[in-house]
């Protein structure tokens, strides 16, 4: 049993149950969709204001998704990348935008209006509200498909991988990262793990299961990386001290003063430098909390 740690939508606890026969990890029962928005707190996906230590935090988050820029650019090299990355699951549009510096050309995609339209007039990132399957893009219009840590949040995965391949050219690549319930810090911690982050994560996906889902999907994984600069150390300072999150304390609007945020912002950053050497080694031995994959269509 579990509860929301991280942004407190709720006192209520949950049940997450693995299955004797396919071994997947979830929430059970799964909360209706009505209920399941409730535990979304507005601007979950969270841009800072541009002013003072924001632009500070601004900095060290374009520094840290280079590392997912780096991954998606080099399955567009493999892949002759001609087309548009869809970026699903965009929010503000940070990603997306440090990839058009290389100019590829992107657009993003997200449940989200009010993250689309900073996307687009922060981040002069082109951005659309609305779900996979219904997107406004021409069949084969897309070099890359991306999901950063969206599967986990679906009642359906396989139909949006389903509709990310209809829209991928013949070439094109999937790339997508989930917590890796195989990791070392969710055996570690277990229900304290940022990984699960009840209610908000329907399914846990060990590595097997994200392989599976692909194969009934039509896809074929090609390349895996289970380090990730902006996602695992960070992940591993939150289960620890989830109350220091300066994400989780800006979405909660927790009142503190400048030099208390200050403060608060300078632990969880030592924490998270703290925590970087243990995650380098768990990645290593291919147990990182996260796992990035590109997959392609399968011939």
């Amino acid at each position: 049993m579990a509860t929301d740690r991280l942004y407190r939508t709720t006192g209520k606890q949950f049940r997450i149950v693995e299955c004797r026969r396919c071994r997947l990890i979830r929430l059970h029962p799964q909360p209706p969709a009505h209920e399941l928005r409730q535990y979304y707190p507005e601007q979950y996906w969270f841009d800072p204001a541009e002013q003072g230590a924001d632009r500070l935090q601004e900095a060290y988050r374009r520094f840290v998704v280079r590392d997912h820029v780096r991954f998606v650019r080099r399955a567009l090299a493999s892949s002759g990348g001609q087309g548009a990355v869809l970026d699903v699951g965009c929010g503000g549009g940070l990603f997306l935008s440090e990839l058009a510096r290389t100019g590829h050309p992107v657009v993003g995609l997200d449940f989200s209006i009010d993250a689309a339209g900073i996307a687009w007039r922060r981040k002069g990132v082109p951005a659309v509200c609305a779900s996979l399957a219904r997107a406004p893009f021409a069949p084969g219009a897309c070099s890359a498909v991306t999901m950063f840590h969206v599967l986990e949040h679906l009642y359906e995965p396989p139909a949006y991988l389903e509709a990310a391949r209809e829209l991928l050219r013949p070439d094109g690549r999937l790339v997508i990262q989930v917590p890796n319930a195989s990791s070392w810090q969710f055996l570690l911690l277990g229900e304290n793990w940022s990984g699960l982050d009840v209610p908000r994560h329907l399914f846990s996906f060990r590595l097997h299961d994200v392989e599976v889902l692909l194969d009934r999907c039509g896809f074929e994984p090609i390349r895996y990386k289970h380090f990730s600069l902006r996602d695992n150390p960070a992940g591993l300072a939150t289960s620890l001290a989830p109350a220091l999150d300066p994400m989780a304390r800006r979405v909660r609007r927790v009142a503190e003063g400048p030099k208390q945020r200050l403060l608060k912002d300078l632990l969880y950053f030592c924490l998270v430098t703290a925590c970087l050497p243990a995650t380098l080694v768990e990645a290593a031995c291919r147990a990182g909390s996260t796992v990035m994959v590109e997959a392609r269509k399968k011939k």
